[in-house]
């Protein structure tokens, strides 16, 4: 096997380093499809008032169709991703979107600092919606390093670096095979994860640095061997599109992210208030699920990621205990999927899963008070 990753055209060793004028670059119209848009709308249109966040801006699809809906509406913007925090802002400047977009920049977990720097009082949203996962823009860009048909520096991180952290390339540079085993099984759900961690270590031992997504790819598709893959949904795959998901959501620390995130729902909203999510696995979807049903996880949604990196997530188990009750209340008997003609207009629909829900009881304090 050795021999084969050492082929010079299947592994190449120079990479093409993270443009970071990427996120300074001016935003052209992007190619991006929101996916069950109608049906997110229509549940936060019944909100009690018009105040919402978009807790994942993206291309700002959902934003757009909510602002149209609701003319007196204003939208408070959150993404990680500096092109879509600039997007947003360039939005926010027209004529048409002026004084409805506040574009805000960070992760779920640095809202309690966005609410104190926008003076925004605890429980005063009306309307919140999560579309996890990553965005179409950010599949379609080599330079990100998320696709696996576009070769990039192996990178990931849905900031662009911004705040720091493990790219993909330092995981698979620096993880144990234990930890990796566990990341591509846990993340992934790949069941070849033992041998996949075995490849990437065999490729270290033989001195070659995993620079690139192309290499990964490869890399992977040589250990497994095993021809073309299928999705749960019966589409062709690629053998590697588990090993990237697992690194992705592991780089990013997004169930942790997700889990916070859901906690801090609660607190935004104002009673009665609606909560619209849209997720694309099993993984965020059983999050989701749990926090409905009053299930919350005590502790991190999975501390894997904390081993390798601080993210400074709040952990307190004692909140959490306290939050096992239902506070919310499903707005719909079954989960909620694409119909056949968007899933033929936008195939990345189709693993896409919507829940809403409303607030139905109040909740113990959480922010502290700004000594400002």
């Amino acid at each position: 096997m050795l021999k084969r990753l050492l082929i010079p055209t299947r592994i190449r060793l120079e990479y093409l380093r993270h443009n970071t004028a990427t996120a300074t670059a001016t935003v052209a119209a992007p190619p991006h499809v929101p996916v069950l848009c109608d049906t997110a709308i229509d549940y936060l249109k019944e909100s009690p008032g018009r105040t919402f966040f978009d807790m994942t801006f993206g291309a700002g699809g959902h934003t757009r169709r909510l602002l149209e809906a609701l003319p007196d509406a204003k939208v408070y913007a959150l993404d990680r991703d500096p092109v879509a925090h600039q997007l947003a802002q360039e939005l926010s400047e027209t004529a048409e979107y002026k004084g409805r977009i506040v574009p805000l920049l960070g992760k779920f977990s640095d809202i309690p600092r966005l609410f104190d720097e926008q003076s925004l009082a605890k429980h005063s949203i009306d309307g919140i919606l999560f579309d996890f996962g990553c965005s179409s823009m950010q599949f379609d860009e080599a330079a990100r390093g998320f696709s696996i048909s576009h070769d990039g520096p192996l990178d990931m991180r849905m900031d662009g670096g911004r705040s720091g952290g493990l790219s993909a390339a330092d995981v698979v540079a620096k993880a144990d095979e234990g930890d990796l085993v566990k990341i591509l099984r846990i993340y992934g759900e790949e069941k070849a994860a033992k041998k996949i961690a075995r490849a990437i270590v065999d490729a270290r031992n033989a001195s070659i640095k995993i620079e690139t997504t192309r290499q990964l790819a490869n890399i992977v598709e040589d250990a497994l061997d095993s021809g073309p893959r299928k999705d749960k949904l019966k589409r062709p795959a690629h053998s590697a599109t588990k090993t990237f998901q697992a690194l992705r959501i592991f780089v990013n620390n997004e169930l942790n992210e997700i889990n916070y995130g859901m906690l801090l729902a609660n607190e935004m909203l104002r009673l009665h208030g609606r909560l619209v999510t849209i997720t694309f696995h099993s993984l965020e979807d059983t999050i989701v699920k749990r926090h409905i049903a009053g299930n919350v996880i005590a502790g991190a949604a999975n501390p894997l990621p904390l081993k390798y990196s601080s993210h400074g997530l709040v952990d307190d188990p004692e909140m959490l205990q306290s939050l096992r009750e239902n506070n919310w209340r499903q707005l719909h008997k079954h989960v909620i999927v694409p119909d056949p003609a968007e899933v033929s207009r936008n195939s990345r629909s189709r693993s896409a899963k919507l829940r809403a829900a409303v607030k139905i009881s109040g909740l113990p304090e959480f922010y502290e008070e700004s000594k400002e």
